[in-house]
């Protein structure tokens, strides 16, 4: 069955409109999917997937295929692959003219793409696609299957929780095993077990030197894979807020991986009866809160606020001039605390956002509303966007 993508509008749209197109998200996310719905009206579409050895050799003279088929659209499945074809492809679609001539697909961020690529900048749109949004499958997963499972297309869509859990399993071991190797320099077994400390630290401040002494590396190690875990969408660096108030700021960045069934797999969370219980279910919702706001809004600039004195607040939402303040709370009948309440004054944020699991919420006061995940995308989206 298949699930249509809330970007799919905007993919076609670019298509007409760029010369190149990107769709670029984590592995296994529904990329190729997606990518595969749209060229299936297309009857000059070319697909090629470059982990398999017959497309890639096929491109052993790229610029002699790419001239033979001439007025294609070519679909180009991760891209990072070979990231040579990048200078070839921009001077190609300069000689052609025109728009639609490539969609690549790609599993590694745009600036990590560009750290071995030349720029294809005014050639090219990028759209990022993530896992599963909770509106995208609500009419046939519940909100208790969604956090268990996640929203990785693989996960959630498998017909038992076993086998859901042994697909995030066989996910994590392939990614740190196979995918990561065309980085050079990685350590599976380090990668694996930060990745294990990171689940059990998600949505907290981290401090890269303890997490370096615990695995026994550099600082700059830790570093450097957390940096590669976020180009390759499996974590999000979340930047503090920093105002002029004077008052004392925690300025080190939270992280909160990109997944709740990825960190279920790595805390051993196997049931949501499990989950209820368990210290990780309040981050967990952050963490689902805030891969659907990078989702729908990713020009937003999402920060988190702290003080030392105890002022916090999950989320900080900031367009232009406008500014809303979030925060998530794992209950139907939520209260914030005397620091949220120090929070929303010290950001001077327009609108308070509490967002929780719920199908709806209810207006707390003129500032002030409680909402489901799909209200609070439906109110962000009215409030910073028209």
């Amino acid at each position: 069955m298949y699930y249509s993508r809330f970007i799919e509008a905007d993919i076609q749209q670019s298509l007409e409109t760029s010369a190149v197109t990107a769709i670029l998200g984590p592995r296994q996310c529904g990329k190729s999917t997606l990518a595969k719905h749209i060229i299936s009206e297309r009857a000059n579409a070319l697909y090629l997937d470059l982990e398999r050895p017959s497309d890639l050799s096929k491109l052993a003279d790229a610029e002699w295929f790419f001239s033979t088929n001439k007025g294609r659209l070519f679909c180009i499945d991760e891209i990072q692959r070979l990231p040579n074809l990048f200078p070839l492809i921009r001077s190609l679609v300069d000689e052609w003219g025109g728009k639609g001539h490539f969609l690549l697909l790609g599993s590694a961020s745009q600036d990590l793409i560009r750290q071995s690529s030349e720029t294809l900048a005014g050639r090219i749109s990028y759209h990022r696609l993530t896992q599963f949004s909770l509106m995208e499958i609500n009419k046939d997963y519940t909100l208790e299957e969604y956090l268990v499972k996640g929203g990785f297309p693989g996960s959630l869509l498998a017909n038992t929780m076993n086998e859901s859990v042994r697909w995030r399993e066989n996910f994590v071991t392939t990614f740190i095993e196979r995918d990561l190797l065309q980085w050079t320099g990685i350590s599976p077994q380090t990668m694996r077990r930060l990745w294990q400390m990171l689940s059990h630290l998600n949505g907290q401040v981290v401090n890269y030197s303890v997490v370096a002494n615990s695995l026994g590396v550099s600082h700059t190690t830790v570093k450097n894979y957390i940096d590669l875990l976020h180009g390759t969408y499996m974590l999000e660096i979340l930047p503090p807020f920093v105002t002029n108030s004077g008052k004392r700021i925690v300025k080190s960045p939270k992280v909160y991986l990109s997944d709740c069934g990825i960190i279920n797999t790595f805390t051993g969370v196997l049931n949501y009866n499990q989950l209820l219980g368990h210290p990780s279910l309040g981050a967990l919702w952050e963490t689902i809160v805030l891969m659907h706001l990078k989702a729908h809004f990713p020009f937003l600039n999402i920060y988190y606020y702290r003080t030392s004195h105890g002022a916090e607040m999950d989320f900080i939402l900031e367009y232009g001039q406008k500014r809303i303040a979030l925060e998530c709370k794992v209950s139907l009948s939520p209260t914030l605390s005397k620091g949220n309440h120090n929070a929303f004054q010290d950001v001077e944020a327009d609108k308070l956002l509490i967002v929780i699991p719920a199908n709806a919420g209810w207006e707390k006061s003129s500032n002030m509303l409680v909402s489901s995940i799909a209200e609070a995308i439906k109110f962000i989206q009215q409030f910073f966007f028209t």
